[in-house]
């Protein structure tokens, strides 16, 4: 399977920008994606353009690469989406939630991540943690200032949801 990886579009250090900014640089990251994977257009919309807020990334080192989605024949209305998220040093995502339940899996660095009122955890290389559907995520973020992290995400969601919505 051949794979691309795409800009983590995420604001990682600046301030949030307005709204009509950051549902343009969603599509042009979804179109630019779309383009050069063999998976249909409204797949990768699905799964990129929520993830993607602003097209001002922090380093060359923050990435999101959709490593599969498939629907779930067993399940009806339901997609698994597998994404992996790397972090450049000192990198985050700002407080969001997410429309299905999602499964992390640190494969290199730290991550600190933080849901609802709970306390700040700091999940290192072969540990995993869960978000339920609807669940406020408050911290996701390289714990390094130094090294890059990274993970691996998970989604079951609903056909077509919006994976990521960024709360003000």
């Amino acid at each position: 399977m051949t794979t691309m990886t795409a800009p983590l579009c995420l604001p990682l250090s600046r301030p949030p920008r307005p709204v009509s900014l950051a549902v343009v640089a969603g599509l042009a990251c979804a179109f630019v994606i779309g383009k050069a994977l063999p998976i249909p257009m409204d797949t990768i919309s699905a799964v990129i353009a929520p993830l993607c807020a602003s097209a001002n990334a922090a380093s060359p080192l923050d990435k999101v690469e959709v490593i599969a989605s498939h629907a779930l024949p067993n399940v009806a209305g339901k997609r698994v989406t597998v994404v992996r998220v790397s972090y450049g040093p000192g990198g985050f995502t700002p407080p969001h939630r997410h429309s299905g339940s999602v499964t992390a899996y640190i494969t290199k660095g730290e991550i600190r991540s933080q849901l609802g009122g709970g306390p700040v955890e700091t999940f290192k290389v072969g540990q995993s943690f869960f978000e339920p559907p609807g669940s406020t995520h408050m911290v996701s973020a390289n714990a390094s200032t130094t090294e890059p992290a990274e993970l691996i995400a998970v989604f079951v969601a609903d056909e077509g949801a919006q994976l990521t919505t960024m709360l003000e």
